[in-house]
């Protein structure tokens, strides 16, 4: 009797740690935007940022920063608007890095070489979006 619940207690160890491999190593590499974004009519600075955005961000923000489900969450949320999260915020979150805190993406690594100019234009691009959608 005892062998058959040993027996049991190391398949179901084998199942658990299975699934849980096969769960690590099949996340998707994008998913479905996580908000509904309108862009307006990009110009100057706020251009240059989407630009910027696209190549260092939307791998994980998404297109136009709406999010990614099960990668990162919409920068086009009231969580990010500026009297919240401000300008400052975006300059730290890409040089250090954030620590989980308002979703369960896990924490975010810094973002390798991006410079200042480039963040600050990454900013005007999303505060541009987030005003277009109504936030403020």
């Amino acid at each position: 009797m005892n062998r058959l619940i040993v027996i049991a207690v190391m398949a179901l160890a084998v199942a658990i740690i299975g699934y849980r491999y096969f769960q690590s190593t099949n996340k998707p590499e994008t998913g479905p935007p996580l908000a509904q974004v309108s862009v307006p009519e990009l110009a100057g600075e706020a251009k240059s940022g989407e630009s910027l955005f696209n190549q260092n961000c939307a791998s994980c923000h998404g297109e136009n920063a709406a999010g990614q489900d099960g990668i990162a969450p919409p920068l086009i949320h009231r969580i990010y608007e500026p009297n919240h999260h401000g300008d400052a915020s975006f300059f730290r979150a890409a040089k250090q890095g954030v620590r989980a805190h308002h979703w369960r993406f896990g924490n975010m690594p810094p973002v390798e070489g991006v410079s200042e100019d480039d963040v600050a234009k990454i900013v005007v691009y999303v505060r541009t979006l987030q005003r277009a959608n109504g936030i403020f």
